[in-house]
């Protein structure tokens, strides 16, 4: 009896966890319209295991003052597209000002993350899905739009800056777990990498 037992464990399916990884994306932020002015950088960190991703941003010498921010996906550069994450503006964002710097946590779990029509119908699990795959591909990117400029004078597209084997890492998690993804968690504030571009 016991070794039946035995003989059928070993037959039992095995699951394989998704190895944790923090994917980091970063870019600088220019002027996207003519006549636009400020500068600014952008760091993202997209944990998948917590499935948040961190928004770490500042600028400076904006020609407007600040109204709304937010991440746009997916269309390859320089193309502009609608806003992924978030509806209006992401969560307390500053309002009126010409320099400053913002850090905020979203939950990709949450459909209150993205806008209705990013999302098109499907789930939280498919937008992460989704955004976390314009991120690789590189067509993400973020905008602050300002008083002058309503429909954004400073833009990045996103581009990855991983640690080796990150990225193959995250794409093994995709095709195991393709229902939910990857989780994306930004833990905390990272130190920018001096040796970055942004």
């Amino acid at each position: 009896m016991t070794g039946h037992l035995i003989a059928a464990s070993c037959f039992a399916p095995m699951t394989v966890a998704a190895p944790a990884a923090v994917l980091t994306f970063g870019s600088n932020l220019a002027p996207e319209a003519a006549g636009a002015k400020g500068s600014g950088s952008v760091s993202v960190d997209y944990d998948n295991v917590a499935h948040t991703l961190t928004i770490d941003v500042s600028w400076t010498r904006l020609s407007g003052a600040t109204t709304v921010s937010h991440i746009h996906c997916c269309v390859a550069p320089p193309g502009t597209v609608g806003v992924a994450a978030t509806p209006g503006t992401l969560p307390l964002f500053p309002n009126g000002v010409t320099s400053g710097a913002y850090m905020v946590t979203l939950d990709l779990t949450d459909g209150a993350s993205y806008t209705a029509g990013y999302l098109a119908g499907g789930t939280a699990a498919d937008g992460e899905a989704k955004l976390l795959q314009g991120l690789l591909d590189g067509q993400a990117y973020l905008n602050i739009h300002t008083s002058t400029f309503g429909a954004g004078e400073i833009r990045g597209f996103l581009s990855a800056a991983p640690e080796p084997g990150t990225v193959d890492l995250v794409g093994l998690a995709l095709a195991r777990h393709r229902a939910p993804p990857p989780s994306l968690t930004g833990l905390g504030r990272r130190t920018r990498d001096s040796r970055l571009p942004w």
